[in-house]
């Protein structure tokens, strides 16, 4: 039997696995990140993953970005003790192993491509829709990374060039519109009066599922960037199916029911409107599962 370890990096959480080629887990674990030296705390957790197991054969790391594939570095945003960190070179000098990294979102859409709701798809967009959203693609079963890393940066593609200014400076981004905070955002904006403490994306779905017009009018609002993007995108790639997961997939019905009748809305050519819609199966675990596919994918 043939095992690589995984590896998922990110603001809140380290993950780390030994999985086999059928993608079974052997043993695995986790930790908090650590506000500084990420490094000795991904140390002390390969070693506690790995010990006494069989030795894997290579490594696949999926990290929070933005990355630089070609020199192998991060920079997460929410890990300000790493700018420009040499992540693979780091854990190939630990490790002594073949070492292959990607983003968190790429390795999304290929665990949910191996083992998830995308399983075997030809043409896979995967979308992360939380704190901010995040992309991958997986094209005739590989992952489709781009120069420097970034390929499928999906929330950040212009849904409306005269629309608002983004966090990330450019104007009318997917993730203005559609993201967790920002859904919360624009329901406050308009009228939307959750009770004290609960002002965000998951008591919003609560309040939609339960009618509240603007609540509602917030995920349509959403949904209709997310469909122009899917849309978008489908006609610039011809993907065949779409994954969404993240924190606000959460929200159920209260997403996808609008994001269908959106997706019909703006989708015209025969191709584009042949794209599946689908809410992860995987959850938490898709990343790691990619990472692993990473990593067998080049062992």
């Amino acid at each position: 039997m043939t095992y690589v370890l995984a590896i998922d990096i990110g603001g809140t959480k380290l993950a780390a696995a030994l999985v086999d080629e059928e993608g079974s887990v052997l043993r695995s674990g986790t930790r908090p990140t650590p506000r500084t030296d990420v490094m000795s705390a991904l140390t002390a957790l390969i070693g506690e993953v790995t010990e006494d197991g069989p030795s894997p054969e290579a490594v696949g790391i999926g990290c929070a970005g933005p990355l630089d594939l070609a020199a192998g570095t991060v920079s997460p945003v929410n890990m300000p003790t790493w700018r420009g960190f040499p992540l693979r070179d780091e854990v190939r000098k630990l490790t002594g192993l073949p070492t292959v990294l990607a983003g968190d979102a790429q390795c999304f859409a290929l665990g949910e491509h191996w083992l998830g709701a995308g399983r075997d798809s030809t043409a896979l967009l995967g979308i992360v829709v939380s704190t901010g959203i995040g992309g991958g693609l997986v094209i005739d079963g590989m992952p489709l990374l781009g120069p420097t890393g970034n390929a499928g940066h999906v929330g950040h593609m212009s849904i409306d060039p005269s629309g608002e200014r983004c966090e990330c400076g450019g104007r009318g981004c997917v993730e203005r519109y559609s993201s967790g905070p920002n859904l919360a955002r624009w329901a406050l904006d308009n009228g939307w009066s959750p009770a004290p403490g609960q002002a965000d994306a998951r008591a919003l779905a609560e309040a939609a599922a339960a009618g509240d017009p603007v609540a509602v009018a917030a995920f349509e609002r959403g949904a209709r960037a997310l469909a122009g993007m899917i849309a978008s995108t489908a006609a610039a790639v011809e993907i065949t199916t779409v994954v969404i997961g993240g924190g606000v997939s959460g929200a159920g019905k209260v997403l996808f029911d609008p994001l269908e009748r959106m997706l019909d809305d703006v989708a015209g050519l025969a191709f584009v409107r042949a794209v599946r819609v689908h809410q992860s199966t995987l959850g938490v675990h898709a990343a790691l599962a990619g990472a692993a596919r990473l990593a067998t994918l080049h062992a």
